[in-house]
């Protein structure tokens, strides 16, 4: 497994990366491909923050972790990754094509804030391009609970590769967005 480390504002001694490096690496075991482990680290409010995203050929696993040391904040992501692992390992065996997170979005839409500005006036502050295949509305809704966002674009093959967005509803279901033609 690959490592890649981040300090944001923060500088921790080598033994922290050591020490996140030997436990991430144990996710190794669940992994065919070489995985590539990202690690974030960063100290707010007196908050020791990981943020842990693991890529396995398409699959993406994120968590995020905050607790008030930083080896327990590593051990608390590490449990998190395995958690979603275990609890999607049959519907991975299962159900799910090889290649069915050859793509994922890693960062959800920033919210929107509304200013005092014209009603028409709309001010895109990101643009983001990404390729979108094709998968069932299941495999979306993996996805999606694997990159822990609300919402998920993709292609549907049970549709002809029409265009679909499942999301999350706030009575815990889901919800999906067809496109009409």
């Amino acid at each position: 497994m690959k490592f890649v480390f981040t300090d944001k504002k923060v500088n921790l001694p080598t033994k922290v990366h050591a020490y996140a490096e030997k436990k991430v690496g144990k996710l190794d075991r669940y992994f065919k491909a070489d995985a590539e482990a990202a690690i974030v680290f960063s100290v707010e409010k007196g908050r020791n923050n990981v943020e842990l995203t693991v890529r396995s050929g398409g699959t993406i696993i994120r968590v995020a972790e905050s607790t008030s040391d930083m080896f327990a904040t590593i051990d608390a992501a590490v449990a998190s990754v395995e958690r979603q692992l275990r609890k999607n390992k049959a519907r991975l065996e299962k159900r799910l094509r090889q290649d069915a997170f050859v793509r994922s979005v890693d960062e959800e839409v920033s919210s929107f804030a509304p200013e005092a500005e014209e009603e028409d006036d709309f001010k895109i502050v990101r643009t983001k391009k990404f390729p979108i295949k094709p998968m069932t509305v299941e495999e979306a809704v993996l996805q999606m609970n694997l990159v822990d966002h609300t919402f998920f674009a993709f292609k549907d093959v049970d549709h002809d590769g029409a265009f679909s967005v499942v999301y999350k509803r706030n009575d815990g279901g889901y919800g999906l967005i067809e496109d009409a033609e």
